[in-house]
C-alpha cells in the first residue's frame, strides 16, 4: 500500500470521527437550549393560569361589591327621613 493511500484513509477516519463528534456536541447542545425553553414555556403557563384564577377571583368581588352597594342603597332609603 503506498503511503498516499494510508495517508487518505488516516484522513478519513480523522474526518469521519470529527463530524461524528461535532454531530453528538450539536445534538447534546440543542437537547439542552430545548430543555431551557420547555423550562421558560412551563413557567410562562403557570403565569397564565394564575392570571386566570386573579381574572376569575375579581369578576366574584365585583358581583359582591355590587350586591353590598345595593344592600347600602336599600338601607340608606330605608333610613332617610320621610317627608310629608
Amino acid at each position: 500500500m503506498s503511503s498516499d493511500v494510508i495517508v487518505a484513509l488516516i484522513g478519513l477516519g480523522g474526518s469521519a470521527i470529527g463530524s461524528i463528534i461535532g454531530i453528538m456536541v450539536s445534538s447534546k447542545l440543542t437537547q439542552y437550549r430545548l430543555e431551557q425553553l420547555e423550562k421558560k414555556v412551563e413557567a410562562h403557563n403557570r403565569v397564565v393560569e394564575r392570571t386566570y384564577e386573579l381574572e376569575r377571583s375579581r369578576d366574584v368581588v365585583f358581583e359582591d361589591i355590587k350586591g353590598i352597594n345595593h344592600r347600602i342603597d336599600d338601607l340608606e332609603d330605608f333610613h332617610k327621613p320621610k317627608t310629608s
